[in-house]
């Protein structure tokens, strides 16, 4: 289910406060309610799980049994999750837990609230942020000419910045993405690998074809790529380019050196956004102090048109368990 419009369900809720601290939240539409309940409750269950509370699943409301403080924590979830299924006609684990993230319910983004610049709307879902330095970074995306930002996997790095280039493309406000990444492999040599260089490189610029594929149709892609409005290359094949009209993407720049980093700054021309990504944690090159992503953040960061984000563990966006490695890992690196 996709893109359903709020006319075609009613959204609306009905709130009903009683006795010993209950609270029933009465659904109108019982389509919506299964939506949010999701199936065998299973949505409602890992609301449960991340919240310690006791939610119970009636006709057609949903009965909350906590303190105060509490129930109006978790009607600030559904309604969060409300908006969610009326956007995208669906709801993933992710927007579970987002539903209970401290930003989500005391910034209230989503459509009812007064920061529909943050959300991000492609054809097949809308994009949401979820921490303030997610809510930052799609600000600096829209406003400056060149981003730089940094942090661990899973904090939205790549795939906000590819959403905002694809809503300009989409829009005609740019007339063609590029998406680059550096050819540096951990732990294995290009050469050993079967197949032409596109077979040889492809693997590794992997992860920026997902990113495209979560967010408009397979065959709109392709067809992007083939006529030109989407370009995925290696980073040496961005030399003595001038990219006008364009929104650039050179993701994993913790493996371009500071030469590399520089070329791929200067490429930038008239009407055009680069952004610089990276996890200073995981380079590969041979020797580490070769990166250049750390030192194009001190040198250019004191820039007007240039905006640096720095993520961190707390706004990985992936499984949880993800952050908690991520954390456990530097605080190791600190050590």
């Amino acid at each position: 289910m996709k893109n359903f419009a709020r006319s075609k369900i009613n959204p609306d809720l009905k709130y009903v406060y009683s006795e010993n601290n209950a609270l029933s939240i009465v659904f109108q539409s019982n389509e919506l309610l299964l939506g949010i309940l999701g199936e065998f409750n299973n949505n409602l269950k890992e609301l449960e799980k991340i919240t310690n509370t006791s939610i119970y699943s009636r006709g057609n409301s949903i009965l909350l049994k906590n303190t105060p403080e509490k129930n109006e924590l978790i009607k600030n979830a559904i309604q969060f999750l409300v908006d969610q299924f009326l956007n995208n006609g669906t709801l993933e684990k992710k927007d579970i837990e987002s539903s209970v993230n401290k930003f989500m319910i005391d910034e209230k983004v989503t459509n009812k609230s007064g920061n529909v610049e943050y959300i991000i709307k492609t054809p097949k879902k809308s994009v949401i942020p979820r921490s303030e330095k997610q809510k930052n970074y799609i600000r600096a995306l829209k406003e400056s000419d060149i981003v730089i930002s940094a942090g661990p996997a899973g904090t939205g790095k790549t795939f906000l910045a590819v959403a905002v280039a694809l809503t300009m493309l989409l829009e005609k406000k740019i007339e063609r993405i590029i998406l680059s990444r550096p050819a540096v492999e951990a732990g294995e040599r290009l050469g050993f690998l079967p197949g032409d260089m596109r077979e040889k490189v492809d693997p590794y610029l992997r992860p920026l074809y997902d990113s495209l594929y979560d967010l408009l149709d397979f065959e709109k892609i392709q067809k992007k790529i083939e006529i030109g409005d989407i370009e995925i290359a290696p980073l040496a094949f961005m030399r003595g380019r001038t990219l006008k009209n364009s929104f650039a993407i050179l993701d994993e720049a913790q493996n371009a050196t500071d030469t590399q980093i520089k070329m791929f700054l200067t490429r930038i021309g008239e009407n055009s956004k680069i952004v610089i990504n990276g996890d200073p944690s995981q380079i590969d090159l041979p020797n580490k102090i070769m990166s250049g992503l750390n030192r194009s953040k001190k040198l250019l960061g004191h820039l007007k048109e240039i905006s640096v984000v720095d993520f961190d563990h707390t706004d990985v966006v992936r499984h949880p368990l993800v952050s908690k490695i991520v954390k456990a890992y530097s605080d190791k690196n600190s050590d």
